[in-house]
């Protein structure tokens, strides 16, 4: 029997491995009430509003959803102030992601990206066989002028995550402004706004602002995150006509199922939920930051719902020791920082126990 011959980029695709599961952890280890702090995922829950509008939705599960997602591209058309036209939908926003490296990338383009950034960027270009460009970060922040100087012919992208995972650092909108200028009009620049509405810098840029101007610019957002519908996979993107009529040429047809868009509706109206959960984020951030000025941790200020923080001790050990613990976080090894980890902010109560964990961690590693 011959060998199916499969396409040459899948020898330089490196599969993503998502957070390790609450129920994985619990049943390898005989444990249970295991919390996790790895995926940046919001602790308190979906939306109430959110949940209301799932079970009224339930019995109308027989039906195909629309795949225009028309009445919730009407809602977010209104609360964004930008034409129907220019929004589309995705399975979570790692799907618009891939549309994009679909609708503009051939072999051998190249697509310029931060180091370390969201490893999507990276799957998008090498699975159509275009060039990854990685520009190290500067003082974990993203060196634009590198980035800019990083440009050639071939370039078709650019990503600029914003905050940016796993450093929660941003750009401030008097360098993306200077950026922006500076990029040719026939690259597309794609900003990746997951955590969006958890930042708190007033320097932080509205990239909304550059796509009613006319830049080519795609702007990524997501109900995942302070919206609490990470299960439901439901984002979106906001950028020229253009640009979103050649990003539905290429989704599939029914790619946001029914549920995600009823929920996603409620979840908008929901600010009472969304105001909860950037205070507990916040109050969370904080604590986190004096425990680890206490214990004498380096870490970066973040401006989204994690913190990337340097340990001191092998990030791999770390985990595993944090695990038998009952507390999932994300390694640093796999963003080339070894020794750090990535902490989802959750709430108080995990906040705390983490902290307790760690101490016994780091007491059992830097003794052993």
């Amino acid at each position: 029997m011959k060998k199916i011959i499969k396409r040459s980029c899948l020898e330089k695709i490196t599969p993503y491995v998502p957070g390790k599961p609450v129920e994985e952890v619990e049943r390898e280890l005989g444990i249970s009430g295991v919390i996790k702090l790895a995926s940046n995922e919001n602790p308190l829950g979906p939306s109430p509003r959110a949940l209301e509008a799932l079970k009224e939705y339930m019995p109308r599960l027989n039906f195909y959803p629309d795949g225009n997602c028309f009445y919730l591209k009407q809602d977010l058309a209104a609360r964004l102030e930008v034409k129907q036209e220019q929004i589309t939908f995705g399975n979570g926003a790692d799907e618009l992601i891939t549309l994009a490296g679909t609708a503009y990338l051939d072999p051998g383009d190249e697509v310029v990206v931060a180091d370390p950034s969201f490893s999507e960027y990276d799957f998008c270009a090498r699975l159509m066989n275009a060039e990854v460009v990685k520009v190290p970060l500067q003082d974990y922040r993203h060196d634009l002028n590198a980035m800019l100087g990083a440009i050639t012919e071939k370039t078709r992208m650019i990503f600029v995550c914003n905050p940016n995972n796993p450093t929660g650092t941003i750009v401030s909108r008097q360098e993306l402004a200077s950026f922006l200028d500076k990029v040719s009009s026939d690259i597309l620049v794609v900003m990746d706004e997951a955590y969006y509405e958890y930042v708190t810098d007033p320097d932080y840029p509205e990239s909304l602002d550059w796509v009613k101007q006319g830049y080519n610019v795609l702007t990524l957002r997501t109900f995942s995150k302070i919206y609490g519908l990470a299960g439901l996979r439901i984002g979106y993107g906001v950028g020229p006509e253009e640009v979103i009529t050649d990003l539905n040429t290429v989704r599939e047809p029914f790619n946001v199922n029914a549920a995600a868009q009823v929920a996603a509706r409620a979840a908008l109206q929901d600010e009472e939920y969304v105001r909860e959960v950037y205070r507990v984020n916040r109050e969370g951030k904080e604590y986190l930051a004096g425990e680890f000025d206490r214990l004498g941790l380096f870490y970066l200020p973040t401006e989204a719902n994690f913190i990337f923080v340097n340990t001191g001790v092998d990030s791999r050990d770390l985990f595993q020791s944090l695990l038998r613990q009952g507390v999932i976080v994300r390694t640093g090894d796999i963003f080339g920082h070894p020794r750090f980890i990535r902490l989802s902010i959750g709430t108080r109560e995990q906040n705390q126990r983490f902290i307790e964990a760690l101490e016994h961690s780091l007491g059992e590693l830097q003794t052993g």
